[in-house]
């Protein structure tokens, strides 16, 4: 169950968009009730909100309400500590940066186009840092413009939700292809710059309970066998969401088959929630976990979501959201903890470079100090 993010609904601004009951919320409700607490008590100020709200999915106050107000501690320890807000929210004495997953082509429910997949991914692990990895991944959008617009014209280039190009694509192997050789035209290896998929499948299946991708509906071992296939042709990194989001058994049976040497990512299937990721490391539903704060709610829960997946031995990969904000909070959760990767859009727009810079700002702070996560996958 994902935490709710309380709107205004009908009788709202914004076309019921708004947030104005979640801002009466944190001043009215929540304030009062945490005014007078030490901000470095990041668990029991969380904790003291889960209660006053009382409901499973934060549904009275709402998880925008209480998320905000649970950031806002940790970065006012951090402040009245004078310390980066990574350091804030783990003490260690090393920090590892993430690898960019940088979502290149959107479709789906992401973009205007046919492509059934909802993101194609870059991921820059031959990088020798963070920053290069960020650079190395420009270069390539930036080519892949170039590629776009000389197979599909000027309208190829428009942009999607989150950032990358929306080309009028159908095949998914067209949009590998544009990516492939984009990674090529930058003077790339494959090796240097891996692909990835974020399926999002859920938003293909259908009440056939077939999933309707590439002009063709296909059941669960159909849509297995054609995953293996793109995996073997562009050597895929990372396999998001490849079954709806209550199939477990799917999810073990292609881990199972793929997991060695892929990355098999749960979003839509975890949702960030304690109780379906241990059912998903108990059934060997995934090797890797999609975290995102506003999924759960709190820092507190967010950090213990990414420990149920490092005690596994799972892969953590920290994202943004595609209705996301200019809030860089997400590179410092993804540094302090070490997580491999980072999910937060294309190299474009404000609300998805704002992490991008904030990475680069954090591997500048820790100097020679500052490990990278690609290494584990180049």
């Amino acid at each position: 169950m994902e935490a709710l993010e309380l709107r205004d609904g009908d009788s709202g601004s914004f076309h019921g968009k708004g947030v104005s009951k979640a801002v009466s919320n944190v001043n009215k409700v929540i304030g009062p009730k945490v005014k007078g607490h030490d901000a470095a008590g990041q668990r029991e100020i969380d904790e003291l909100m889960i209660e006053l709200d009382g409901t499973p999915n934060k549904e009275r106050l709402g998880a925008n309400a209480i998320l905000s107000v649970s950031m806002a501690c940790a970065r006012a320890a951090a402040n009245e500590r004078r310390a980066s807000l990574f350091r804030q929210l783990r003490a260690s004495k090393a920090y590892t940066l993430p690898v960019p997953m940088m979502n290149v082509i959107n479709g789906g429910e992401h973009a205007g186009n046919e492509l059934a997949i909802q993101e194609f991914l870059i991921e820059p692990v031959g990088a020798d840092s963070c920053a290069d990895a960020v650079r190395m991944g420009a270069e390539v959008y930036q080519s892949l413009k170039s590629v776009l617009t000389s197979r599909y014209g000027r309208g190829a280039i428009n942009v999607g939700d989150e950032g990358g190009f929306a080309p009028p694509l159908r095949k998914t192997a067209a949009a590998l292809d544009a990516i492939r050789d984009a990674v090529k035209g930058s003077g790339y290896s494959e090796g240097d710059v891996r692909m990835g998929i974020d399926a999002a499948s859920s938003t293909f299946f259908g009440k056939d309970r077939k999933y309707h991708i590439d002009g063709v509906a296909m059941g669960e071992a159909e849509l297995g066998d054609y995953y293996a296939s793109l995996r073997d042709e562009y050597d895929l990194l990372t396999l998001e969401d490849p079954f709806e989001e209550d199939s477990f058994g799917p999810f073990t049976s292609i881990t199972r088959r793929l997991g060695r040497n892929t990355v098999i990512i749960g979003d839509d299937i975890y949702v960030t929630n304690a109780s379906r990721i241990k059912q998903g490391v108990e059934e060997k539903a995934g090797n890797a976990v999609l975290i995102k704060l506003n999924q759960i709610g709190t820092v507190s829960e967010t950090v213990d979501a990414m420990g149920l997946g490092f005690k596994a031995g799972w892969t953590v990969v920290v994202s943004h959201r595609s209705g996301e904000t200019e809030d860089p909070f997400i590179a410092h959760l993804a540094t302090a903890f070490g997580a491999p990767f980072i999910k937060t859009g294309a190299p474009a727009r404000g609300e998805r470079v704002a992490k991008y810079n904030e990475l680069i700002r954090i591997q500048e702070s820790l100097g020679s100090g500052a490990r990278f996560a690609g290494r584990r996958f180049a």
